[in-house]
Formats: structure tokens, C-alpha cells, sequence
């Protein structure tokens, strides 16, 4: 902890009022209100926590998670007043597109370790970053400051749960209690006991007024050597600091007027040299600033390749590297939300079941955890089934994604292969949804053997990847010889077609768990005639053109997903892009919410059967 007296606490606290009001009227826009509430509670926490302005990013810095990132001008004023960022730069930059000082905080700015804003998550990220400390062997402490319009939300409920659960001493929650969110007082808009609901979870407690920084310095001293998760709840008033804007709902998200900012910056006994910072901000470009992001260089051992002679599922070839990998590899770690059986996490938790945390049925916490870890150090794999792994927490990862995580979703169960389970579980938008989370790479391997090798490429590199496979077993693909076509000597490379079967005539494109029935199409329309390229396709947000160019004149996708926004429309985008119009386009895939049946029937059914494929190819050829 730094040498801070409290008479000092009390003039940074004041001077970053000021700051905080000049940068919102500025901007003509932001939070004041709860800016000014939580202002004590971060000039304290970033004087006690050992962190470091001159090295923000240290391995062995405390990590502070800021929940409720709307508080950003609280965030930055308090960073700029220690020296983590320049304080003109701040005021002058805030929410202008040219400054990296957003509208909420965002990862990379020093002393910023989680870019928030999504109410609720910034728990669970904590509970990552406390994970990966133990996981890590480090004693850093991880504080989490939250609001309490957010601790209505049922993941906060899912993190504390976790914390508990593996006695995480190292975690810190201090709650800005100032009972006031948008539509009026929080009591009053959904009360929530905070103090019962989080010792309900096996949390000690503690309760302050989170002004007074004698109190919180306190407060933070017991929290951080009691031996348990602990929250410290601290009551306070928003606007506190200017009377007029003392407990008003108005100033959450309403910046002052200029006659406001001047008669408050009076009441603070501040000067009003606003007029400097805005001619300064005139003056900035109207351009995207350059982004912020953090990563780290990944050292792993991917092992010895498994090869598969015999019919194996994809998730057993996958759940079995997940294992070999963890092995070998003290960096490596997974998630499960109760299915480890089903995603055959089930290998990892029979020879590194420290490697293995199990959250129980809580996905969206999982999520966002995972992500956190992921981007703390660790190669952190978030296993679930598909429509749990993508739809369910596709909020949760599109926020992984803007933090430029290091993630490994892995999903099974995908497409309609889970059968019997029907429509609530037939996950049909695992190419299509993770397009919305930019930089995340979605894989869909064709085979056991395929699959091995994707996992150990995506884990030795930094990244966010989804892998999606399904649920049956599958014969390993084979050469027109009969030897294996991802052999001992296969390695994957990320954007390659894998030209299963060559033809002139035509060529169907296919990936993962339809492969098999594309398979089967080609021998069908061989014997009927016609020679028809098979072309797997595991990575279909990176199409080959130079294969797409080759094999362009008659074209059948055939994908056990959505068919309106899969493969099949990825590959019509490329080729209209490329200027290319083929003779006959056909797209095979599901149209539907499909019913509930065995998996070879759904194919029969859907069209995906080998001999609804060559139907579907005669009638338009």
C-alpha cells in the first residue's frame, strides 16, 4: 500500500470530482451521478491495492475489476490522479472517437483489466482472474467493484456461488450501495438484500459508509486477510459532493449543464478552466483511435497426435487432447457446466482433475469467467453443448471477444446429430452466431483425427476459437485407397479446404457431421455417372478461393446447421464477391426448428441423407 494519509485520500477524491464533472459536460454526455458516488471507494482502493502506474501490467500487480464500466469517468480520474494515464488527455479525449477513453472502460488502458459494461459479468471475471491466481500459484488479491442495480442479475448470484465453492480467500467485492439506478431507487425498482444474499453464498460481510475513506481503508485491510470471499458494502449517495445532485436518479446518465458544471465546480472549490480542455478537443481528428489490446505469448507442448484407425465420436477425440494437453501442460484448464460426461471432459477429470473446474449448471458465469482466465494466462477451454455453449451465452462471449480473450469454446452435441433430444437441444447456429463476436474463429472438423489436431493448434495460439462437432461416432475418413486421410503425417492449417474426393462435374461442400453423407452422395452419383468433387470445409469464415475458383460450376452445400446463415451462405457471399456465378447453386441444411428423432432419421428427414443429397443434385443438374 502506498504511504497515503487520509486528509490526502480526501483532496485526490475532491480533485477527481471535479475532473469527473468537467469530463462528462464536455462530452455532453456520460455518468456523473455514480461516478461521484463510487469515487471514494476507487481513490482509496487504487492507494491500498499493490498495483503499479509505472508497470500497469506486472505479473504480480492485484487485479481490479471495475463491474458497472459505466463509472468510467470515476475510473479515469482516478487513474489519471496516480499516474496511470495523463489527466489532460482523459478530460480532453473522453468519449470522442479518436481517444481510447470510451464511454465505458476498456481492457488495455493501464491500470484496466476487463473492458465492462454488460451489468453483471464483472463478477464472474473476477472469479476468473482469482481462479487463475491460484491456478497460477500467485498471491496477487483480485477486487471487484460492483453497483447494486447489478446484483439482481442471476449470474452475480452464479459467481458468488463459484467463489465459495473453491474458497477463494483472494477476492475482494466492494458494492457502491447507492440505491439509485435508471428507473428510480433500486429498492423500489427491484430490491435485493445484498448483505443476506451474498452470506447466503458463504461470503463474510462487511458494512461501511463508503465515503468515509478511514472506514473503507479499514474495511479493505480485514477483507483481504480474513481467510474467505469477502464484500464490503458500502453505502453511498450519488452526486455526493454537490447537494444538487445528491441522491437524484436524473444525474445517472445526464451530464451537467454548463451553468450546472460551474455552480457545482464552486461547491467543490475547484477552478472552471473547461474552456481550455474544450478548445483542445476541437482540435482532435475525427478518426477511430488505434486499439487497445492486450495478449500474451503462449508456451505449450502440444503433444504427440492421436490417430484414429476405428469409428470414434468427435467429442471423445476432442475431450481426449483436452486431457493429453493438460498433461503435459500446467497452463491448461477447462470449464464445465455439469456435462463433462456428455463433452468428455470426463478424461480431463480422471488424470488432472486440478485442471478441471466444475461450475454445475451456471453457463453464463462460465462463460465469462472462462474468459477471464483465458486472458490471465491461461489456455482455458469452456466446454458445453452447442445451443448452451453458443446461443445460450452468446452475450457472454461477444464481451470475452471485445476483451480480446484467449478463449477455446468447445462445443458438441451441434446440429441435429444430438437427435433424440429435440428442438430445445438441436444447437443449429454455431457458424452463424459467433459472426457477431469479431476475431472469434469458428472450426468444424470433418473427423476423430481431424479433430485431435485442431485442438492442439488452437491451444498453442492466442486467439478466441469456437470448435464445434457433434454427437455420433464417425468412421475416420478415408482416401479413395482406403488409408486414412488425416494420417500421422496430417497437420491442420487454419483456412484449408481439404479436397475429399476429386470431380468435375460438380462439387459438394460440406463440413463436420453431414461430411459422412457427402461421402456417400459422391459414390452414388459415381455410379450413376457423374463425378462430383467433395470438399470438406472446416474453417468457414476463411474460404480457400483458389478452391472455390476450381471447383465453382455446379455447387451443393450440404450442412447440418442453419441454412440461412451457415456455410452456405459464407461460400454464395465469397463467390459474389469473387465475381463468380455458378451454373447451379443448391443449399441443403435446415429450414426449421427440426422435431425429435434419431439422428439418421432427422437426415432422412431434412435432406441431409446421402441419397436426399443425389435426389436434390438430379433434379437441378
Amino acid at each position: 500500500m502506498r504511504q497515503i494519509d487520509i486528509e490526502t485520500l480526501k483532496e485526490i477524491s475532491k480533485r477527481c470530482r471535479g475532473d469527473i464533472l468537467k469530463m462528462t459536460t464536455l462530452a455532453n454526455s456520460g455518468h456523473p451521478g455514480g461516478s461521484m458516488s463510487s469515487i471514494d471507494l476507487l481513490v482509496t482502493l487504487y492507494a491500498f491495492a499493490n498495483v503499479f502506474p509505472e508497470d500497469p501490467w506486472n505479473e504480480d500487480r492485484d487485479r481490479i475489476v471495475i463491474s458497472h464500466g459505466h463509472i468510467s469517468p470515476a475510473v479515469y480520474a482516478t487513474l489519471a490522479a496516480y499516474g496511470f494515464v495523463n489527466r489532460e488527455d482523459v478530460i480532453v479525449g473522453f468519449r470522442h472517437p479518436a481517444s481510447i477513453f470510451e464511454g465505458h472502460i476498456t481492457r488495455g488502458i493501464p491500470g484496466v483489466e476487463w473492458t465492462t459494461g454488460n451489468l453483471g459479468q464483472g463478477l464472474s471475471a473476477g472469479v476468473g482472474f482469482a481462479l487463475a491466481a491460484k491456478f497460477k500459484k500467485k498471491n496477487y488479491h483480485v477486487y471487484v467493484i460492483m453497483s447494486d442495480g447489478e446484483s439482481a442479475k442471476g449470474q452475480v448470484q452464479e459467481a458468488k456461488r463459484t467463489a465459495r465453492k473453491y474458497n477463494l480467500d483472494n477476492i475482494t467485492v466492494l458494492v457502491d450501495y447507492n440505491d439509485i439506478q435508471i428507473s428510480g431507487h433500486a429498492h423500489e425498482v427491484m430490491y435485493v438484500d445484498i448483505k443476506a444474499e451474498f452470506e447466503a453464498a458463504g461470503w463474510k460481510t462487511i458494512e461501511i459508509d463508503g465515503h468515509d475513506h478511514e472506514q473503507i481503508l479499514a474495511a479493505l485491510k480485514i477483507a483481504k486477510n480474513d481467510g474467505a470471499p469477502t464484500a464490503i458494502i458500502a453505502r453511498t449517495i450519488i452526486g455526493k459532493g454537490v447537494n444538487f445532485m445528491e441522491d437524484k436518479p436524473d444525474y445517472h446518465g445526464k451530464p451537467l449543464t454548463r451553468e450546472e458544471l460551474d455552480k457545482a465546480l464552486k461547491i467543490l472549490g475547484i477552478e472552471n478552466d473547461i474552456a481550455l480542455y474544450e478548445e483542445k478537443r476541437k482540435k482532435l481528428p475525427i478518426k477511430a483511435h488505434e486499439k487497445v489490446k492486450l495478449q500474451y505469448q503462449v508456451n505449450l507442448n502440444t503433444g504427440t497426435p492421436r490417430v484414429y484407425e476405428k469409428e470414434t465420436d468427435n467429442r471423445s477425440a476432442l475431450g481426449r487432447a483436452i486431457a493429453d494437453l493438460a498433461l503435459l501442460n500446467d497452463n491448461v484448464v477447462a470449464v464445465d457446466c455439469d456435462l463433462k460426461g456428455s463433452v468428455k471432459l470426463d478424461y480431463l477429470d480422471k488424470e488432472r482433475p486440478d485442471r478441471l473446474i466444475e461450475v454445475g449448471v451456471q453457463e453464463h458465469n462460465a462463460a465469462a469467467l472462462a474468459g477471464a482466465l483465458s486472458a490471465d494466462g491461461l489456455v482455458t477451454f469452456f466446454a458445453d453443448f452447442g445451443v448452451f455453449g453458443i446461443d445460450e451465452t452468446f452475450n457472454q462471449h461477444r464481451l470475452n471477444a471485445i476483451n480480446n480473450t484467449n478463449l477455446k469454446v468447445v462445443v458438441t452435441h451441434c446440429g441435429i446429430d444430438v437427435g433424440e433430444d429435440g428442438k430445445t437441444h438441436h444447437g443449429l447456429n454455431y457458424v452463424g452466431a459467433p459472426l457477431a463476436w469479431y476475431g472469434f474463429k469458428v472450426i468444424v472438423p470433418a473427423d476423430p483425427n481431424q479433430t485431435d489436431r485442431v485442438v492442439r493448434y488452437v491451444a498453442s495460439r492466442y486467439g478466441n476459437y469456437v470448435i464445434a462437432v457433434g454427437r455420433s461416432k464417425l468412421e475416420p475418413i478415408r482416401k479413395v485407397d482406403g488409408t486414412l486421410y488425416f494420417d500421422e503425417n496430417y497437420v491442420f492449417e487454419y483456412g484449408k479446404m481439404d479436397i475429399l474426393r476429386e470431380g468435375e462435374d460438380g462439387a459438394i461442400y460440406t463440413m463436420g457431421s453431414a461430411v459422412p453423407e457427402a461421402l456417400r452422395a459422391w459414390e452414388l452419383l459415381k455410379e450413376k455417372g457423374f463425378k462430383f468433387a467433395v470438399i470438406n470445409v472446416p474453417c468457414p469464415y476463411d474460404l480457400d478461393e483458389q478452391v472455390l475458383k476450381t471447383f465453382s460450376n455446379f455447387v451443393v452445400v450440404v450442412e447440418d446447421h442453419n441454412v440461412y446463415n451457415g456455410l452456405g451462405s459464407l461460400i454464395a457471399q465469397k463467390l459474389f464477391e469473387m465475381g463468380i456465378l455458378p451454373r447451379k447453386f443448391i443449399k441443403i441444411g435446415l429450414e426449421e426448428f427440426p422435431v425429435s428423432g434419431d439422428a439418421k432419421l432427422l437426415f432422412e428427414i431434412y435432406g441431409l441423407k446421402a441419397e436426399r443429397i443425389v435426389e436434390k443434385v438430379l433434379k437441378e443438374y
